[in-house]
């Protein structure tokens, strides 16, 4: 029997449970130690904690905190780790609770966080996905199908304090250029909210008032959103810290490339079945800066897809310098408009492209002024022929169902 070194109870607030944070500070003690070479099995909350259920209203996503967010489990010590090393994580294995078989996507309002093309869809939105074995399916979004590829938004080790004041330095002054930005140009530190595993007392307030927001990915992984980092995949972090202090959390059962909907894979807790060991001295026997992985030899087998094109030109028609961003957006955009023509809804779309095994691709930065970014939408995931045909597109069925809205307050 492997062990379960760190457990959650859905049931309970995290904040009860001191092998959990949600910020990223040297100073949080690890919550266990292992060995180079162990296995073992690591529970997780969803990225909220909790604050989002499983019903038809999404006054939950509206209304979400998101100075809690993301719940971590962690800090795991490796003896023998020291600065310089690659902590090399083995996925062996990663699930959904027999309890909780569901899971959530969501749009944040603007108003509060934001996302990918929140100026189209700048109001609560949310979708519901049942897990029924690999495959999931929505009473939100009907007419799809399609089979997870489960994997940790989120991992990471814990800087030192060296990098953390280099975060929190670069960050803040990207913020200073828009102070009144909605959403804010950057998450920066917060003590309301903040939960540092064990840290109490005096302790606690001087590691929360400068614990790093867990919301981006940045040079020791974090919240990178790789939705290939799956069962059978092999991460090499860089170790800033002896014991490195390996956190995760944050598990998609399906995500496209982007996570665009920011909310946007289909969140769940769950569990990893993870092993360690060191390559000593590797960052620099490597030149390894940002962490690198090989990626799971498990995919959704879909063959046949119908690529979307996307050039760096904005939707007011304002010309960019090769802006893959823009040229993302532009490409997911086409697809939202086209699936519209089945019958879906531009938030089911939305919701679609968040959440299947959709490819994004750079696919040219050279050809000046217009980068070109593709969007690869796996046509087999519909019940339903979505190519291109001279007869016109056709309804997918229960076309008046929609996605739960929760206007602003």
């Amino acid at each position: 029997m492997t062990d379960t070194l760190i457990k959650v109870d859905l049931n309970e607030s995290p904040y009860t449970n001191e092998k959990i944070h949600n910020r990223w500070h040297p100073d949080i003690p690890m919550a266990c130690w292992v060995e180079p070479g162990d296995d073992f099995k690591i529970e997780t909350y969803d990225w909220t904690g909790g604050q989002i259920k499983n019903d038809d209203s999404a006054a939950d996503v509206r209304d979400v905190d998101l100075k809690q967010v993301h719940f971590l489990s962690g800090p795991i010590g490796v003896k023998g780790a020291q600065p310089g090393d690659l902590l090399v994580v083995d996925i062996l294995d990663i699930g959904a609770f027999e309890s909780s078989l569901w899971g959530f996507n969501g749009f944040f309002s603007v108003n509060n966080g934001g996302g990918f093309l929140d100026k189209h869809f700048p109001t609560a939105q949310k979708s519901i996905w049942d897990f029924k074995g690999m495959f999931t399916e929505s009473r939100h979004v009907p007419g799809v199908k399609y089979a997870g590829l489960i994997h940790p938004g989120l991992i990471g080790c814990l800087p030192d304090h060296k990098m953390l004041d280099m975060w929190n330095t670069r960050e803040k002054k990207l913020f200073d250029t828009d102070p009144d930005r909605v959403p804010a140009l950057a998450t920066l530190p917060d003590t309301k909210a903040a939960h540092m595993g064990s840290l109490k007392g005096d302790a606690f307030n001087a590691a929360a008032s400068t614990g790093a927001r867990t919301v981006p990915p940045r040079e020791h992984g974090g919240n990178c959103d790789i939705k290939d980092l799956s069962r059978g995949s092999k991460v090499y972090f860089p170790v800033y810290v002896d014991g490195a202090g390996l956190s995760m959390g944050d598990l998609h059962f399906s995500q496209g490339d982007g996570e665009i909907t920011f909310c946007g894979a289909i969140e769940m807790a769950g569990w990893l079945h993870i092993r360690v060991t060191l390559l000593k001295d590797g960052m620099s026997k490597y030149g390894i800066k940002n962490p690198i992985f090989r990626p799971s030899p498990m995919a959704p087998k879909y063959d046949d897809y119908l690529i979307f094109e996307g050039i760096s030109v904005d939707e007011s028609g304002t010309q960019q310098y090769l802006d893959v961003t823009t040229a993302y957006r532009q490409a997911c955009l086409n697809a939202i408009e086209y699936l519209k023509k089945f019958g879906y809804s531009g938030a089911q779309a939305y919701s679609i492209l968040g959440t299947a095994p959709v490819q994004g691709h750079i696919s040219g930065v050279v050809d000046i002024p217009n980068a070109c970014a593709t969007l690869w939408l796996p046509t087999d995931i519909f019940e339903f022929d979505i190519m291109p045909g001279s007869d016109g597109p056709t309804k997918h069925l229960n076309g008046s169902i929609d996605m739960p809205i929760a206007p602003d307050l």
